[in-house]
C-alpha cells in the first residue's frame, strides 16, 4: 500500500539517527500509526537503552490499541540488555505490524513474526525493503561473517597521486570532501590507520561535526612504534600489536586498548586477525583512513566491502601512488571493480566502488 511505503521511510529516516551509536545492535525507526495520523515515533538510540518500538509505543500511549505499528526491522522475541519488544506491542493492543526487514540474527530470524502472530497480530513483511535492508547492511555483514563492513577511503590527484614524494598530501581533497569524511566517521565504529600516518601526522582521528560522535581509533602498529604522546591514543583507542601490550606501560596509562596478534614472515598482520578482533568487539563499520600500504593489503586480502576516492583536480607528476604491488604482466590479470556511484563534492569526484566477484 503507498500509504504504508510512507510511514515506513518515516521510520527509516527516524532509524538513521541512530547510525553509528548502536553497535552491536541495529539502527531501528518505529512510527505508531491510527487511522491518517502518526500518534507515535521512535529510534533505537544506543546498546542498552530501549528498543524504537518502545519509545513509539510510548508516544502514542493509550491511543496504541487497535493502531498499527510500522517498524524497520521485526521486532526481537528475546531478552537481552532491554525486554524483547513483542511484549510491549501486545501489551499496548497493537492491531497490525508492517516490518520492513526480517533480523538476520539468528535468536530472532522470525520468531519475532511468529509470536506476534500467534498472539493474533497481523504482520506483512517487506514494506520498503529495499531501504530498510540498506539500513541494516552493516548489521547484517557483521551478523554473518563476525567482522565490521570495511569502507576504504583515499583522495589522490587526478595522476593518482595521494601524497607528493616528500609525504605531503594536505590538502589534495576539497574542504568539502573532507566535510563528507566527518560525515562519515559520525556514522562508522571505527576508523583504521597505520602507525606511519600517526607518527608522521599525529592526526586526532576524531569527528568535527557538531553533535558528532567519534569513532573507536585503530592503529596498525605491529612493531609497537606509536608514540605516548600521539593524540589519537585514550579510552577509545585500540592499538594493534606484534609485542607484548605490557612492555610499554605508557602506552596502557593513556587507556588505550593494545592488543597483540600474530605477525607472518614480514612483519605484518592478516587482516582476517585484525578485523575478527573488531568484529567481537561489536564494531559494525570501520573506515580504513591508511596510507597506501595498508590500503593495497586490504584490496589484495579481497576484504574491502566499499572503495571511496575523491579525485581532485590536480596533478603531482610523481609521488606516493594509491595502491603498489607486484603488477601483472596482462590486463587481463588487474584488480577489477564494480563502479556503484559517481558525484560531485566540492571540486572533486567521489568515485565509489567494490571489488568485483
Amino acid at each position: 500500500m503507498k500509504g504504508d511505503s510512507r510511514y515506513m521511510m518515516r521510520a527509516v529516516t527516524l532509524a538513521r539517527r541512530g547510525l553509528g551509536r548502536t553497535a552491536p545492535n541495529p539502527p531501528v525507526g518505529a512510527v505508531v500509526v491510527k487511522g491518517p495520523r502518526i500518534i507515535g515515533e521512535g529510534f533505537h538510540p544506543k546498546a542498552g537503552e530501549p528498543h524504537a518500538e518502545v519509545f513509539a509505543l510510548r508516544q502514542a500511549g493509550p491511543e496504541a490499541r487497535g493502531a498499527t505499528l510500522f517498524v524497520t526491522l521485526e521486532p526481537c522475541s528475546h531478552y537481552g540488555r532491554t525486554p524483547p519488544c513483542v511484549e510491549a506491542i501486545v501489551q499496548a493492543g497493537i492491531a497490525r505490524v508492517v516490518v520492513g526487514s526480517i533480523d538476520p540474527n539468528p535468536k530472532v530470524a522470525g520468531r519475532g513474526i511468529r509470536s506476534l502472530r500467534k498472539h493474533g497480530i497481523k504482520v506483512e513483511v517487506g514494506t520498503a525493503g529495499r531501504h530498510t535492508a540498506e539500513l541494516i547492511a552493516w548489521y547484517s555483514l557483521w551478523m554473518e561473517k563476525k567482522r565490521p563492513f570495511v569502507i576504504a577511503k583515499a583522495a589522490m590527484t587526478l595522476d593518482g597521486r595521494i601524497a607528493a614524494p616528500s609525504g605531503d598530501s594536505k590538502w589534495i581533497s576539497s574542504e568539502e570532501s573532507r566535510a563528507f569524511v566527518h560525515e562519515l566517521r559520525n556514522r562508522a565504529d571505527g576508523i583504521i590507520v597505520g602507525i606511519g600516518t600517526v607518527n608522521e601526522d599525529d592526526p586526532l582521528l576524531t569527528c568535527r561535526m557538531p553533535e558528532g560522535r567519534d569513532p573507536v581509533r585503530i592503529v596498525i602498529d605491529p612493531g609497537y612504534a606509536v608514540s605516548a604522546a600521539a593524540r589519537c591514543l585514550g579510552e577509545r583507542a585500540v592499538i594493534f600489536t606484534g609485542r607484548e601490550p605490557g612492555s610499554r606501560p605508557e602506552i596502557i596509562d593513556t587507556g588505550a586498548r593494545v592488543i597483540r596478534l600474530p605477525v607472518d614472515r614480514s612483519g605484518r598482520f592478516l587482516w582476517k586477525d585484525i578485523l575478527g578482533e573488531l568484529g567481537s568487539m561489536g564494531l559494525h563499520a570501520v573506515i580504513v583512513e591508511g596510507g597506501g600500504s595498508i590500503l593495497s593489503s586490504l584490496i589484495r586480502s579481497r576484504l574491502v566491502d566499499e572503495l571511496l576516492v575523491f579525485i581532485a583536480p590536480k596533478l603531482l607528476g610523481g609521488g606516493v601512488p594509491l595502491v603498489a604491488w607486484d603488477p601483472p604482466e596482462k590486463i587481463a590479470k588487474s584488480v577489477s571493480l564494480v563502479v556503484t556511484g559517481v558525484r560531485m563534492i566540492g571540486g572533486d569526484v567521489l568515485v565509489s566502488a567494490r571489488l568485483e566477484g
